[in-house]
């Protein structure tokens, strides 16, 4: 589960990307030029699934876990390793630099789940290869559709430069949860509306007044949620790279007011200021009324609401002012990385099954990740009754229909370019640094390692 990314890679992990690089040992994929064969029915393969979802205990790992058991069974000439993401970290928070790792030791996981935000370095860099050169273009039509089709928006987020490299496996959008019982008690009722920045900080004031403490935590503002983040900077009229991929744009006038009106929050006292962590627990714990986070919470946020005795309610990401929410993805995609025929053969089957219908009945039910095949909730479907059982999905599934992509940056930099952001964003809104200041220099650091 990406809870959010924090990608921070070491310093040998950016060498290592160097020295793949030099050593002409990251493949673009671009030598795949036959479709695979099909594996004989006698024939015995061994392949190794990597995924952040086993980093961490409970319904994640139990979930995906569960899905490899019946994979093997239902496939008993593949035998397949299931493991976290090496070296340890945040989940979510090493994907490239564990495969990188594993790469140049000589045994990188035949398929891993790799964040969107690796997408250009993974196709360019890593040796991801193009799925669609493996499999031919109507496997993967057929794979994403069915008779419930991947939601459009979803199916080409892993594709790069008209080749699909990568099948979208799990993600959300930013959703708003808030503790409603402890809104009624200050009054608040527990439909209010937050729509917007200013009725939410309407909201969290009563609150706040009533506990005498910040309520709100907005996770996007901290390291590693960049990737909501770049939904509050569109929903704003601002973006973090220009359409050509050329130009870095945190520093421009929207941008910086985005952070501005933010940061307002910290200094009327609702805005609470606390690490990741410390937000991912703070609703459950009661210590909080509000957070703006993914949705691959809700699982844990459900059991911890059922537990204590609250009610759990959640809406869409909220709007600043007129101007429309603009709703970015968080997650991952699966991408296949052997180069031996049999096991990316294996790994493409491993692939359909853990995107499957079956699939996203259990990871959305158990998890509470978007059912990335919507039709699934629709009448008819297998998670229709359970989507009209859990109104918590809601804001998720309407937000997909006007998803714009996590967007990557461009070059070996990546990550540092994110931590730039991440930490600039940090300053403004929880420390008071000047907004301009600070969001311009951040913007010309990070372009000078993108050049």
């Amino acid at each position: 589960m990406l809870i959010h990314r924090a990608l921070a890679l070491t310093a040998a992990a950016a060498a290592a990307a160097l020295t793949l690089s030099a050593c002409g040992g990251a493949s673009t994929g671009s030598a795949a030029s036959a479709v695979i064969p099909e594996l004989a029915p006698d024939q015995k393969v061994d392949i190794t699934f990597e995924s952040y979802n086993l980093a961490q205990a409970g319904v994640w790992s139990d979930t995906i876990n569960g899905l490899v058991s019946e994979f093997e069974k239902a496939h008993p000439n593949i035998t397949v390793h299931a493991q976290p993401p090496q070296g340890g970290g945040a989940v979510g928070s090493n994907t490239i630099s564990s495969v990188q790792t594993q790469l140049l030791a000589g045994h990188a996981p035949d398929v891993a789940q790799l964040t969107f935000d690796g997408l250009d370095f993974a196709a360019t860099q890593l040796g991801a290869q193009p799925i669609s050169d493996l499999v031919g273009k109507t496997a993967i039509d057929d794979a994403l559709g069915g008779a419930h089709p991947f939601n459009p928006n979803a199916k080409h987020l892993a594709d790069w430069n008209g080749k699909t490299y990568g099948i979208p496996y799990v993600f959300s959008t930013p959703v708003l949860f808030y503790n409603a019982t402890m809104l009624a008690q200050a009054g608040v009722p527990a439909d209010a509306d937050l729509s917007t920045w200013d009725k939410v900080e309407a909201a969290a004031k009563a609150v706040t007044a009533k506990t005498g403490k910040p309520s709100l935590d907005i996770s996007c503002t901290s390291i590693g949620g960049n990737w909501c983040m770049q939904g509050l900077f569109k929903s704003d009229g601002a973006q973090v790279l220009s359409d050509d991929r050329k130009t870095i744009e945190f520093g421009s006038d929207a941008a910086v007011d985005t952070v501005t009106k933010l940061s307002q929050l910290t200094k009327d006292g609702v805005l609470r200021n606390a690490d990741p962590n410390a937000q991912y627990e703070g609703l459950p714990k009661g210590d909080t009324a509000f957070i703006l986070t993914t949705s691959a919470l809700q699982g844990s946020f459900m059991q911890a609401a059922a537990k204590g005795g609250w009610q759990l309610k959640a809406a869409a990401m909220p709007a600043f002012g007129s101007k429309p929410a603009v709703p970015t993805n968080s997650g991952s995609a699966l991408f296949v990385l052997s180069q031996d025929p049999a096991k990316q053969r294996a790994g493409w089957e491993l692939i359909k099954w853990m995107t499957s219908d079956h699939a996203y009945e259990q990871i959305s039910t158990k998890i509470g990740y978007l059912p990335l095949r919507t039709s699934l909730t629709q009448p008819g479907g297998s998670l229709y009754d359970w989507a009209q059982k859990n109104p918590l999905i809601a804001p998720n599934l309407s937000q997909l229909d006007r998803l714009q992509p996590w967007v990557s940056y461009p070059g070996n930099s990546y990550v540092q370019v994110d931590d730039i952001l991440g930490k600039a964003v940090e300053a403004v809104v929880y420390y008071g640094k000047d907004p301009k200041a600070t969001m311009q220099d951040a913007q010309k650091r990070a372009q000078d390692l993108i050049k």
